[in-house]
């Protein structure tokens, strides 16, 4: 699946909770939110030769690297959309799941640093 299609995936499940089954559906469209971000990511890494290996590195070598290639600002905004929905995705025994405004606003800036990304590669 494309970055396009795990958001369009988040955002129908966000619109349509009820075919999520039971309550774990706040923490999967943060999964399918932060799986487009990882693909877009590799993406990034893959369009020149010379960063085609940083697409296999763990994400945090990924996350350390990208302000090489990025301008700081949007290098930070990446990394700190990627541990926010890492965080919501994991269970927390007093953490409440992220609600629909918070889940909404990360596929909303996840599609907004998509199209950040395409524009500026890493040449």
């Amino acid at each position: 699946m494309t970055p396009d299609d795990l958001l369009a995936a988040a955002r129908d499940l966000l619109e349509r909770p009820a075919f999520a089954g039971v309550g774990g559906w706040p923490r999967a469209v943060a999964l399918l939110t932060r799986q487009a971000l990882e693909k877009a990511l590799e993406g990034f890494w893959n369009t020149s030769p010379s960063t085609t290996g940083l697409g296999d590195c763990t994400m945090k070598t990924q996350l350390a690297c990208l302000p090489t290639y990025l301008e700081p600002r949007l290098a930070r905004q990446v990394g700190y959309i990627w541990a926010t929905l890492s965080s919501a995705c994991h269970y927390h025994a007093y953490d409440l799941a992220p609600t629909a405004a918070e889940l909404s606003g990360w596929i909303d800036a996840v599609a907004a640093l998509l199209a950040s990304l395409t524009v500026n590669g890493p040449g």
